[in-house]
Formats: C-alpha cells, sequence, structure tokens
C-alpha cells in the first residue's frame, strides 16, 4: 500500500507542476517556449484529476491533502475561467453585444439571420460571417475587414480599419471600429487568430496505438506553429487596444482556450465578461466532445458586464452565439 501511495504522490506531484507550468504562459511567449501553451489544452484534464487525488488524500487520512488544497488555490482563477458563478448585477445594461463565429453560414446563412436580427443587439461581431451579408440586418451600419471578420451596429461607425498580419498572405486577425453610442466614442475591436483547420477525425483516437500516435504527432505539428503566428497577431491586437483614445470592448474567435499565451496577453488590461458575469459553462465550441471555451468578450474596466450568456439554444454553426450586456455608466 506504501508503493501505491508513492506512485500516486508522485502523479500527484507531477500534475501540480503541470498546472503551474501552464500559468506560464502570462510570461513565457510560444516562439521561446511553446509547450507551456500545449499544457493549457489540457488543463481541465489535469485540474479534475487533481482534485480527485485531494479526494483520495482525504479518504485516505493523509494531510498531505491540506497541502494539495493549499496549492490548489493558485488555480481558482484559471478554473473560473472555464466555469464560474457570478453574483447578479444590479447595473443597468445599457449596451448588448452579439460575438458569432457563423462558419460561413454553411449550417443556414437565413438561420443566422433571422437569429441576429431577433437578438436586437447594438453590435454584433462576427467571424467567418460572409462579409456580413445578411439582408435582415440591412438596417445595420456594416464595417468589413479584408480578412473573415465583421462589424454591424445600429450606431454611428466614426472610423475603421482593419488590425494588419505581419504576413500579407496570413488571414487579418481583425478589424476596428470607433462607434459613438449615446454621445460617447468605444472602440470595438473584433478578432479572429488564425485558425488550426482541424477536421474532427484528425483530433479523434480510434486507430491502433501507432495510428493514434501519428495522428498525436501531427497534432503538435499543426499546434506549435500556430502558436507561434498567434504571438505576432496578439501583438498587433493589443497595439490597437493600448493606442485606443477610447474605451474597448473586444471579443471573437481566438481559437486559444484559457490559461493559453493568446488569453492571458489579449485580457491584459481589459476584463473577461465571462470572469464578471457569467455562471455555469463558458464553453462555446461544441464540434469536439471535449469542452472548450475559445470565444471572448472582453472590455474596458469602466464598461463593466453586467450579463454573459454562451447561447446553446441555437446549433447554426459549429460556435455556440456569445452574448453579453455592459453598462456605460462609468463613462
Amino acid at each position: 500500500m506504501k508503493i501505491f501511495r508513492l506512485i500516486i504522490l508522485v502523479i500527484h506531484l507531477g500534475i501540480l507542476f503541470l498546472l503551474l507550468g501552464s500559468l506560464l504562459n502570462a510570461y513565457v511567449p510560444p516562439k521561446i517556449f511553446p509547450w507551456f501553451n500545449l499544457l493549457s489544452l489540457g488543463f481541465p484534464v489535469l485540474m479534475i484529476v487533481y482534485v480527485i487525488l485531494i479526494v483520495f488524500w482525504i479518504l485516505s487520512w493523509k494531510k498531505r491533502a491540506f497541502v494539495f488544497m493549499f496549492a490548489g488555490l493558485a488555480f481558482i482563477n484559471p478554473v473560473k475561467r472555464i466555469v464560474n458563478f457570478s453574483s447578479d448585477k444590479k447595473e443597468k445594461a445599457d449596451v448588448k453585444i452579439v460575438s458569432f463565429n457563423a462558419k460561413g453560414g454553411l449550417m443556414g446563412q437565413e438561420a443566422i439571420g433571422r437569429y441576429l436580427k431577433s437578438q436586437g443587439a447594438d453590435v454584433i461581431l462576427l467571424q467567418e460571417g460572409r462579409g456580413g451579408d445578411f439582408p435582415m440586418l440591412e438596417d445595420y451600419k456594416k464595417v468589413t475587414s479584408s480578412g473573415t471578420v465583421t462589424i454591424l451596429t445600429k450606431h454611428k461607425v466614426l472610423s475603421s480599419k482593419d488590425i494588419g498580419s505581419p504576413d500579407k498572405s496570413e488571414i487579418i486577425p481583425g478589424v476596428q471600429a470607433d462607434i459613438e453610442i449615446k454621445g460617447k466614442v468605444y472602440r470595438f475591436i473584433d478578432i479572429y487568430l488564425h485558425p488550426f483547420k482541424f477536421e474532427r477525425d484528425m483530433v479523434t483516437l480510434n486507430g491502433s496505438s501507432e495510428a493514434n500516435e501519428q495522428k498525436l504527432k501531427d497534432i503538435v505539428r499543426r499546434l506549435v506553429p500556430t502558436f507561434k503566428k498567434h504571438q505576432d497577431q496578439v501583438t498587433l491586437i493589443q497595439h490597437a487596444v493600448e493606442n485606443s483614445p477610447y474605451p474597448v470592448i473586444m471579443a471573437g474567435d481566438f481559437n486559444s482556450v484559457p490559461n493559453s499565451y493568446e488569453y492571458y496577453h489579449l485580457v491584459a488590461g481589459l476584463e473577461d465578461a465571462f470572469l464578471n458575469a457569467g455562471k455555469g459553462s463558458a464553453t462555446s465550441f461544441h464540434d469536439y466532445k471535449f469542452p472548450i471555451r475559445i470565444d471572448y468578450i472582453f472590455s474596458s474596466k469602466s464598461i463593466p458586464a453586467v450579463s454573459y450568456v454562451v447561447d446553446r439554444s441555437v446549433r447554426l454553426s459549429d460556435h455556440y452565439p456569445v452574448i453579453s450586456e455592459f453598462s456605460l455608466n462609468g463613462q
């Protein structure tokens, strides 16, 4: 029994160090060491196993359970980025935002248009939205990038421009629009970071051990270069945020999970609307069985979120729409 517990202890310590490694994404860029970003993908599984092992130590009446529980406090916020239970907000909602990767309208362009129209949002931020070509939304002003993102709004657009890519052959990572709402100006940034372009069968391990090993190698070969592309794109987006003379609301498909390098550096100086006002799971991509959050809405601290919903009532894409409302009283 002592040998078994020793093995469990070594495994538990190993998982703890892997979890701590994922936190280093806040400091270590992918071009220097991309493997920390890989750990962020496995964070939910590692965290579940970590908690199960704590329960094991508690049932074994071992004091080390308290040591692991204390160490686990470091992961409270990382867990809340995936599953959160915030309190109800008393502030009045002044502006409603919808962010949605429409997958090019392949699952029903007309149905997507009807859905977006029904939301009555002040601003809609689309990714892979076919240039926002929805006749039902003709009363919205449209800002379309030369990439695959589109901003639709009921309000006055003062200016807009692409957030360029360092490599002209790459997908434009975003578009920004300065929009006047109730007499004040806000910068909206719509993001679509470079996709991994995985198909479901590429990440499903159901063959022989040799075939599965090859799939894992292929996955890593695709992930690491994309992480490095994201680093360049994140730098461009950070510049758009830092140089904005107006409060910022940024949303989109980041193609990155919470606790990744992309998350830490894009949320810097902003607030995650889900952390402030979300309840339940933030999972927004449902094409795989594994729960993944890659769609986000961030805002300047002066624009607090009062609600945040991942709308799982519709399946118009491989993403769920993400909807958030904000109070403008801080302005």
